[in-house]
């Protein structure tokens, strides 16, 4: 009797932890709110008595972005060997998407924002901050991810300090130059990353494709020898890493455009191109509204069932297409 009585007790112990970590994990797989880049701001320059300056908002978005994968429930979950993070394959590939436009984000704001021309010199606190984005996501010790990644936000920190003046390196001295040439070279690398997530959620449905790697050059070459046609498909285990990669990546480049509004707003009406970068904004914003079906599916392209990877595809091809078109807006004015 004694021994039945203890099976269920250790029965229901069982069901009861498992229902603990399941619905920790569910707690964990939401989606941080958008950030209110303006009110970080403001909150920011009040908090340190400083005005800001050019350079101060899209520092302070790259700053905001890259902590909220460390700091929303659960924080960063890539790196986990415990449960319920090591179970868990949404939200990792949500902070990957994420990550990826906050290292394409530092290595501009190092080449690009922070230089004045190509022969000055690269600053120093980006310098620091820009190599500790680009570890291993999935590392947890020696060091861990997390640990290399706040190193790297303290440097942008006393980045964004140096800017308004009140570093504590007295001959720590930074600039922010918003010229359409640099605003060029950041929609360059999202180009091609918007690009790439287009590509990869619109082989979600089996397709082929004709090879184009060498259209436009007759002379062009390439290492090896590929197939004229390529049959592309994303395998089934990887359909909801990419959604949520790519939803990752909308959710970070929304707020650093948000923030490039303001930096560059006296660029982007000389040129007239403010109501394109909105248009953007507007694409980013409707590719991150909630999903209510819980499992991401994969209908055909014209089935019975919704194809979520196509949709997100479409508003990610959408926000690609303006982007070029802002691209030669900047450069012919």
């Amino acid at each position: 009797m004694k021994i039945n009585v203890s099976i269920k007790i250790m029965s229901y112990a069982a069901v009861g932890v498992f229902l603990l970590v399941y619905f920790i994990g569910v707690y964990w797989s939401f989606m941080p709110d958008n950030i209110n880049i303006q009110q970080e701001v403001t909150a920011d320059a009040r908090a340190e008595n400083v005005t800001p300056v050019v350079g101060y908002t899209t520092t302070t978005a790259l700053i905001k972005v890259a902590s909220a994968i460390l700091d929303k429930p659960g924080g960063y979950l890539s790196n986990d060997a415990l449960p319920p993070g090591v179970f868990l394959d949404n939200m990792p590939a949500w902070e990957f998407g994420v990550l990826e436009m906050v290292r394409d984000m530092s290595l501009v704001m190092r080449k690009d924002f922070s230089r004045s021309q190509s022969q000055s010199l690269e600053n120093e606190d980006i310098k620091k901050a820009q190599p500790k984005f680009n570890i291993d996501h999935e590392s947890w010790v020696m060091p861990s991810a997390e640990s290399e990644y706040r190193k790297a936000i303290a440097s942008l920190h006393d980045y964004r300090d140096a800017l308004v003046g009140i570093s504590s390196n007295k001959k720590s001295h930074a600039q922010f130059y918003a010229r359409a040439d640099n605003l060029r070279a950041y929609l360059d690398e999202v180009q091609k990353r918007l690009g790439s997530y287009s590509q990869r959620l619109s082989a979600s449905v089996g397709r082929v494709q004709l090879n184009t790697d060498l259209a436009g050059d007759n002379v062009a070459q390439q290492s090896s020898h590929d197939a004229s046609y390529l049959q592309l498909k994303t395998s089934w285990w990887q359909l909801d890493d990419v959604f949520y990669e790519s939803r990752g990546a909308a959710w970070a480049l929304l707020h650093f455009l948000k923030a490039i509004e303001i930096d560059f707003e006296s660029v982007l009406e000389n040129k007239n191109a403010k109501i394109s970068l909105q248009q953007i904004i507007r694409e980013l914003e409707a590719s991150l509204e909630t999903m209510w079906s819980p499992l991401v599916l994969n209908g055909s392209g014209f089935g019975l069932l919704a194809n979520h990877s196509l949709v997100m595809a479409n508003y990610i091809s959408r926000a690609n297409a303006s982007i070029i078109d802002l691209t030669e807006l900047l450069i012919k004015g």
